[in-house]
């Protein structure tokens, strides 16, 4: 059996104990990777040893995601003025 036979096997198992579908299954298992990187380079991000371009580039969201997830944490970060001065 090949690794992911057994993967695939592993799901629709867990799947049928839990009342899901296989999809709902994935979904979960990619928010909560997702999730885990977030937390992850936000905690570079704090030290200041990330950038926010070089974590939008890792998790492939834009910057305005990348700071409504810093709102959603309640994560200080620097404002910029949307108002071009003429």
């Amino acid at each position: 059996m090949t690794q992911l036979s057994k993967l695939k096997s592993e799901l629709e198992l867990y799947a049928q104990e839990k009342n899901l579908t296989e999809l709902q299954v994935v979904e979960k298992l990619n928010a909560y990777y997702f999730n885990k990187k977030v937390n992850d380079n936000l905690k570079l991000y704090k030290k200041g040893k990330k950038k926010v371009s070089a974590i939008t580039k890792d998790l492939k969201i834009s910057p305005r995601k990348f700071y409504a997830i810093l709102e959603e944490k309640n994560i200080p970060h620097k404002k910029y003025n949307k108002i071009a001065s003429n």
